[in-house]
């Protein structure tokens, strides 16, 4: 393979001069990091030969490279038993089988197995090996090379005191450091940082040879709270401030780019996983899209931590392709905090004065008075009732009425999802035949149909259902609109009756292309964002769909490849919801 014979070329190189070092150090890391060059024990062994000889700052680069890079065991082993700092990053993204893990846990050092500690995604024997590790790894170890080490069978600690007490201290020697214990000395060292600060501080003077008293490890404690008080304190960022950023992945999905907030909850974040990831929780939107090279839109995102990133997003990626190739590169897109009607959270208590719904039909009422007038002023104009006009005029007349009519459509639904809101539907139950009713729809379709370039099927449809009429018809239509208006030229829409003997009418609709990036009930959060976007966009209609389903005692099914609407039969009982309007 050409990765190995790079592989071989680098293992072959002269590696005396320090540069040579460094650039075989970023070549072989990268290469075996990336799984493009197999994990050679040769490679690794050179790299172990010259990590000391490579600068700190050159190792840390390659480590974070490898971020969500997936490379192999012995190449993690390698760099997690380098600093913290080259360990870290690796060790919070790598991707290693529990049998790999475990056999690496015990060359970790207490602060590399802190860094694992920190994960959700460890499988549960891995958690347990770390939690047996527990006592161990919280005893803090001394930090300071020059200062000899302090033996764990020595007497017990002297106290402050007279000579008698020195005197039976030293007549104890039952009275030792138990094993396992922290030492006196390591915990003055650690408490203490860094330790001539705290010094400096404090009243007492140079440090003794030997065990440190308990008198010296209280003064230097009292010290560093007294230093840390008196330190600035960083503001905590508040979460939501930021309402947009806008980002940029690789062609493996990982984000490499971000504007507009903190890079550092997001940068390596990868729309190709679902999941928590890090700081960042993404749900399986985006995944889907991602395997199909497919736009997608408000797919989830929700971010941890203090800083204005923090918090509930919905982000919007389409692809990117290379133009002189055609190779798909990443992602570009952009991030907006959730709408109200967006969040899980319960509402806010309704005030003491009219409640939303109740604004938003008066809201309704005062719109479609003056669309009613421009609608019909315009068709007189376009009807030269008025007397003659010209053909230019005429023509703008029905663009108006066209727009004014959408735009009765749009109110005519903010009516009656106001309406089902506040449970305030007028249904009168009947026994309402279906083939009559979808065919009037499809005539009604025929433009949008033909304009679309696609085909509308009805077939097998013979069944009676009971409900209101109208409300039949605004649910049928208004569902079909919304398929036929994402429907591709050449697509067909397929309308099929499931009815099946016993069982309440069944009717089976095909769902658009367009909609592959959304499985299941993703279709309910779609927002459209392009030229042909509704009004009031996809998954408003979807939503206003399946809630008039819900008030008919029917239901709205989301699968795989279609959408399922149930209805019930005439012989069920009247509809329980009556209300006048």
């Amino acid at each position: 393979m050409r990765f190995d014979d790079t592989l071989q070329t680098v293992l072959t190189t002269d590696l005396s001069h320090p540069l040579a070092r460094q650039s075989a150090w970023r070549q072989l890391v990268d290469l075996i990091g990336r799984r493009r060059a197999s994990a050679d024990p040769r490679a690794i062994t050179l790299l172990a030969d010259i990590r000391d000889a490579v600068p700190q700052a050159v190792r840390a680069a390659s480590a974070r490279a490898l971020v969500f890079a997936n490379p192999p065991a012995t190449l993690v082993r390698l760099l997690a038993q380098d600093t913290l700092a080259i360990a870290a990053p690796v060790l919070a993204s790598a991707k290693l089988d529990a049998e790999e893990w475990m056999a690496l846990l015990p060359d970790l050092s207490p602060s590399t197995r802190s860094v694992l500690r920190n994960r959700r995604d460890l499988p549960a024997e891995v958690e347990r090996a770390l939690a047996s590790f527990g006592p161990a790894d919280m005893v803090l170890t001394d930090q300071n090379p020059e200062r000899a080490p302090v033996e764990t069978n020595v007497p017990a600690v002297e106290a402050p005191g007279t000579a008698e007490n020195n005197a039976g201290a030293a007549e104890a020697p039952e009275a030792t450091v138990p094993a396992g214990a922290p030492e006196p000395a390591t915990v003055a060292d650690e408490v203490a940082v860094p330790v001539q600060e705290a010094e400096a501080a404090s009243s007492e003077a140079a440090v003794p040879e030997g065990p440190f008293r308990i008198s010296d490890v209280v003064a230097r404690i009292d010290a560093y709270q007294r230093q840390a008080e008196s330190r600035p304190r960083r503001p905590i960022a508040t979460p939501g401030v930021v309402a947009s950023f806008r980002f940029e992945t690789d062609s493996r999905g990982a984000l490499s780019r971000v504007e507009g907030v903190e890079r550092g909850p997001l940068i390596g974040l990868s729309l190709a996983r679902a999941g928590e990831t890090g700081l960042a929780e993404l749900d399986s939107v985006a995944a889907g899209a991602f395997r199909r090279r497919a736009p997608f839109s408000s797919a989830r995102l929700r971010v941890s931590g203090s800083s204005d990133a923090a918090g509930d997003w919905r982000i919007s990626g389409v692809p990117a392709f290379d133009p002189a190739s055609g190779r798909f590169i990443g992602y570009r897109g952009s991030a907006r905090r959730p709408r109200r009607e967006e969040r899980a959270e319960p509402m806010p208590a309704a005030s003491a004065g009219a409640s939303t719904a109740d604004s938003l039909r008066q809201l309704v009422h005062e719109l479609r008075t003056p669309a009613g007038a421009i609608s019909s002023f315009a068709e007189m104009i376009e009807a030269q009732m008025l007397g003659p006009v010209p053909s230019v005029y005429r023509g703008q007349a029905g663009v108006i009425r066209q727009q004014a009519r959408d735009l009765l459509g749009v109110i005519d639904d903010l009516d009656l999802a106001a309406r089902i809101e506040e449970d305030a539907l007028d249904l009168r139950p009947d026994a309402v035949p279906l083939a009559p009713l979808l065919a009037e729809i499809a005539v009604d379709l025929a433009p949008l149909t033909e304009l679309r370039g696609a085909e509308l099927l009805v077939e097998n449809v013979d069944s009676v259902v009971r409900g209101d009429r109208r409300a039949v018809e605004r649910l049928l239509a208004r569902l079909l609109a919304t398929l036929v208006s994402a429907a591709d030229a050449g697509e067909v829409i397929r309308v099929q009756g499931l009815h099946a003997e016993g069982e309440p009418p069944l009717l089976a609709f095909d769902r658009p292309a367009a909609f592959d990036a959304y499985p299941g009930e993703a279709m309910l959060t779609i927002d459209d964002e392009g030229e042909d976007a509704a009004l009031l966009g996809t998954g408003f209609a979807m939503r206003l769909v399946r809630n008039l389903a819900r008030e008919l005692n029917g239901a709205l099914l989301f699968e795989r490849d279609r959408l399922m609407l149930r209805l019930p039969s005439p012989e069920v009982l009247p509809l329980e919801q009556a209300h006048g309007g």
